[in-house]
């Protein structure tokens, strides 16, 4: 087996150079399971999102990559966690085009759309944890 997916990863968020870095990671992890090209590439993307919005809105942070297994089924879950100021109001930051700076407005609700789970905590002054996974098909 690679060794790319016997433990869990985890990588720092506090410059632009370090979501690039986990862009990297997340593929080859992603490589390294087995997922199709357009799986890999939904991931990635969905990662790099997450990424630049913990550290652009919760002022940086980490992100724990994770390989899970289910019932004989793996894949991998990525969780992008921050300090920051939190988010008021989920329903409305899930929606698509609000945005808080200035962007498009398709970072968490794209996100959602191209993993198989989404799952986000957050509250006001409490940070944010946006976990995402993608299951291998049998």
């Amino acid at each position: 087996m690679n060794a790319a997916v016997t433990g869990d990863v985890v990588a720092q968020l506090t410059s632009d150079e370090d979501v690039v870095r986990v862009r990297k990671l997340v593929r080859d992890q992603l490589v390294a399971l087995g997922f199709s090209l357009i799986d890999q590439t939904k991931m990635v993307t969905a990662a790099s999102e997450l990424a630049r919005n913990t550290l652009r809105y919760g002022g940086g942070g980490h992100a724990e990559l994770n390989v899970v297994n289910n019932h004989g089924r793996r894949g991998l879950s990525i969780s992008f966690v921050d300090e920051g100021p939190g988010i008021e109001d989920i329903a409305k930051a899930l929606t698509d085009g609000y945005t808080t700076g200035g962007g498009m407005g398709l970072g968490l609700s794209g996100a959602r759309r191209l993993a198989d789970e989404f799952n986000l905590e957050s509250s006001p002054g409490n940070g944010t944890r946006v976990t995402i996974t993608k299951w291998k098909p049998f």
